[in-house]
């Protein structure tokens, strides 16, 4: 790859977009310095590293949603609410007819979806918050200071609603900050949002770790320089993966007009290995959160707090596989694609076109979808298990390291490179990745072809 950055700052659609953005995302960090009323951060932060099961919820919800509940603030839910409330239109718009007839509609019925899932989230929202509310704010550190000052607490019903529409307002700015960032922005807002939140919290982590640590100061950069190559390979097998295709070969049908030939020309029709991107992993993660908040009232629970126990791996990679099949199946039509096909004339070499070519496609995408499913599950799943083994890491610091929040940000940041490549080349400026056919076509003496 040769980047070539400065180019950005030559399309000025592209720079107010990226400004935008920045701009946007410097409101919504602010957002996590304004905090609850009544709350003992410190005692919160100090209850989040020492307690396995709330340090395991909310280094959960941390890598999954962009937000940080020990930091105590208005934004501590951060697009979680949103995630649930789109998940689960999701699969009513397979099961309840007027919500698939509407799917169906274009981007008239998908904009009215959307607007159910906004109006979804807020009692999502409310519910959430008050298990914030009554789940994790009631607690007290092991030296007996409580989160929430007792004074406050006096208030009663007055406070938890208090919080609860707090919470619940704070989660509604998010929503719409993603979405301007999607609408006037650059990239997908929920994701880069998340994206945001995974990243903030690094630097606080390697303070904690390289600070309060016990390990002596050897000991401690050795972990550090393991965990880097060890991240690093990870990162480095996603980016390959991701940017994996399996290739199917597209034939144009020859037409004579007169003396002249038209058409025979030969394309390729790709299908990414990862066709899911981190979708799956999103959703799969929002669901185990559920075991692990009620762990809270139910033991037999706990085992969803250790990411490396069996029943969590199964349950987990069980989730990942359901939902990459699941959103290929939504986003992916092969019916439509073969009958657009023999519209335009094309066919794939050895396939019927109409029926057969749909039948084709279906089998392709299901062994692709089925690879990338697994990958999905090695890349979320072994992390973790490398992260127990070495040991020795904080909470926040661990859950970084992990499968889920390593492949968010490298999803994330791969798409928004890719989008602003597309930026680039539309305006006629070399994009941030040179390939060498380029290159080479370009060095090519004028008139030759």
């Amino acid at each position: 790859m040769n980047f070539s950055a400065a180019n950005i700052l030559k399309v000025p659609e592209l720079r107010k977009k990226l400004m935008i953005t920045l701009s946007l995302l410097l409101v919504y960090r602010i957002g996590f310095h304004i905090p609850l009323p009544g709350v003992n951060v410190d005692a919160l932060q100090d209850l989040a590293e020492r307690s396995g099961t709330l340090a395991s919820l909310l280094g959960l919800m941390s890598s999954l949603t962009g937000g940080s509940l020990s930091s105590a603030a208005i934004f501590s839910l951060g697009v979680m609410p949103y995630i649930s409330a789109s998940i689960i239109f999701s699969l009513l718009s397979k099961v309840v007819p007027a919500l698939e007839k509407l799917s169906k509609e274009g981007q008239s019925g998908q904009r009215k979806i959307n607007q159910y899932t906004r109006l979804a989230t807020i009692p999502i929202c409310l519910v959430q918050s008050l298990f914030v509310v009554l789940g994790v704010l009631r607690q007290s550190t092991a030296g007996g200071t409580e989160v929430v000052y007792s004074q406050v607490w006096g208030w009663g019903a007055l406070y938890v609603l208090l919080v609860m529409l707090a919470l619940t307002a704070g989660t509604m700015f998010i929503m719409w900050i993603g979405e301007q960032i999607t609408e006037h922005g650059i990239g997908n807002g929920v994701s880069i949002l998340i994206m945001a939140g995974i990243i903030s919290a690094i630097p606080g982590a390697m303070i904690r770790y390289f600070g309060q640590s016990s390990m002596e100061s050897t000991e401690k950069y050795q972990r550090f320089l393991l965990y880097l190559l060890c991240w690093v390979l990870i990162v480095t097998v996603i980016v390959y993966i991701t940017k994996g295709q399996r290739r199917i070969p597209i034939q144009q049908a020859k037409q004579t007009r007169g003396r002249k030939v038209y058409g025979g020309q030969r394309h390729f029709l790709p299908f990414k290995v990862n066709q899911a991107g981190v979708m799956p992993i999103i959703f799969a993660s929002a669901l185990m959160m559920l075991p692990n908040a009620l762990a809270f009232v139910a033991p037999f629970m706990r085992v969803f707090n250790n990411p490396t126990h069996f029943w969590y791996i199964i349950v987990y990679g069980g989730l990942i596989i359901f939902f990459a099949f699941f959103w290929v199946q939504m986003m992916f039509q092969p019916k439509e694609i073969a009958d657009n096909l023999r519209e335009h004339g094309s066919f794939i070499p050895g396939i019927r076109p109409g029926e057969k070519t749909a039948e084709f496609l279906g089998f392709v995408m299901t062994r692709v979808t089925l690879a990338g499913a697994v990958f999905l599950c090695i890349i979320a799943v072994a992390p973790n298990i490398i992260t127990q083994q070495i040991g020795g890491l904080g909470s926040t610091w661990a859950y970084f390291l992990g499968g889920t929040s390593i492949l968010i940000v490298v999803e994330v940041a791969l798409d928004l490179v890719e989008q602003i490549n597309a930026h680039l080349v539309m305006r006629n400026y070399e994009g941030f990745i040179k390939s060498d056919k380029m290159a080479g076509w370009s060095r090519r003496p004028a008139g030759r072809t």
